[in-house]
């Protein structure tokens, strides 16, 4: 028998983990913060420098703190009154900012030829990434074990001593 996969979506996920797991959403958002920061401390040495200015504008960040700018690899949905960026439910989302001409760079021109530095250190350093944010998820499960197991020694305790006393 194959087991069935439901889909349920990212806010009822979070909803069932926190009820599991009260810290795991404060773990994870941590991890994703300091694992943006560490990939753009990857993609900035591999960046294309002529003055060293474009390399310096490589930053990671929560996407809530930079409302108004375009991250790289952010998606775009175009609207009568131009492009807008299409905004994300996860109020820890992170991302990777840099000057516009990220996409001239990565991809290329009709006179430059392509010189990709950022989504081939991402895909070098996805796996790390990954590891990153399971163990953030395996922190928050050892620590409500730890939780959920002194609060049973309490109650044990709490026995011991309602029995003695009575």
């Amino acid at each position: 028998m194959r087991p069935k996969v439901k889909w349920e979506g990212r806010e009822a996920l979070y909803r069932r983990l926190n009820a599991l797991l009260p810290n795991v959403e404060k773990e994870v958002a941590g991890e994703q913060l300091e694992g943006a920061k560490e990939l753009a401390n990857r993609i900035r040495p591999r960046a294309p420098r002529n003055t060293g200015r474009y390399a310096s504008t490589i930053e990671a960040d929560r996407l809530s703190n930079r409302p108004a700018d375009r991250r790289i690899g952010g998606k775009v949905k175009t609207t009568k009154t131009g492009n807008e960026l299409i905004a994300t439910k996860d109020p820890n989302a992170t991302g990777i900012f840099g000057e516009f001409i990220w996409r001239f760079l990565e991809f290329g021109t009709v006179k430059m030829a392509a010189r990709p530095h950022i989504f081939p250190t991402y895909r070098a350093y996805r796996k790390a990434l990954r590891r990153r944010i399971a163990g953030a998820v395996n922190r928050a499960v050892r620590k409500a074990k730890a939780d959920q197991q002194s609060l049973t020694d309490q109650n044990e305790e709490l026995i011991d001593a309602v029995e003695r006393s009575g």
